[in-house]
């Protein structure tokens, strides 16, 4: 089909396609060069990818890497039009068709089990799976996507495993943070205990001076 931008599964070679989103927020997109790449992309993607696909219709596993921090809540509108006229775009039939529906979710609810065919993909919360639907082709989009499409062979399984061990970094500086946060507070508090109590016993109705104490001491000693 002419009119659509298909992905050639021809070529064995792994290959992933890079797209920048529109100004001002630049975020990264990206797809797999066929079903095989899908595979990978399903096992490898990182905590910050969402999920796009045509609903119901064969399509490209579309994916949109988040900054750090950002959840799907916080994809701008113009982004999620990046990313859902790009899905649609390839798609075999829903490149051709109106009002195409497109599901998206974030990487990690994408759940493959046993028996499911290359590419395919189910998930384990449905709850967390969002819809929107687009009313037709908008070339001006798809034309700019297209500009900044770069190829690339990148170790996705590194990729994933870097970024979860700055993941488990940041955990851990975060808990020694809140250990010295917490231990901080707790000597914090204990000064002001004692602050309080010397306060308290320097009230003068609980002090005793030598003249209070005089008339006893002669009394002792006679």
């Amino acid at each position: 089909v002419r009119d659509c931008i298909l992905v050639n599964s021809l070529n064995n070679s792994k290959m992933v396609f890079y797209f920048t989103s529109r100004e001002p927020y630049n975020m990264l997109i990206y797809m797999g060069k066929d079903k095989f790449e899908n595979e990978e992309l399903i096992a490898y993607g990182l905590p910050e990818d969402i999920w796009f696909h045509v609903d119901n219709l064969s399509s490209a596993h579309v994916y949109l890497r988040l900054p750090i921090g950002n959840t799907i809540d916080d994809i701008p509108e113009e982004v999620l039009e990046d990313c859902t006229q790009l899905v649609k775009q390839n798609s075999i039939q829903g490149c051709k068709q109106n009002n195409v529906s497109i599901v998206y979710t974030p990487w990690s609810n994408l759940k493959k089990t046993q028996g499911m065919e290359v590419g395919q993909v189910g998930f384990h919360d449905q709850k967390l799976v969002r819809k929107t639907k687009i009313a037709k082709k908008i070339n001006t989009v798809v034309n700019r996507l297209l500009k900044t499409k770069n190829e690339e062979y990148p170790d996705l399984r590194a990729m994933q495993q870097g970024r979860l061990s700055e993941i488990r970094l940041d955990e851990k500086n975060l808990k020694e943070k809140e250990k010295r946060d917490e231990k901080t507070k707790i000597e914090a508090q204990k000064k002001e205990e004692d602050l309080r109590s010397y306060k308290d016993f320097m009230k003068p109705e609980k002090m005793t001076s030598n003249l209070d104490v005089g008339d006893n001491l002669e009394e002792d000693f006679m």
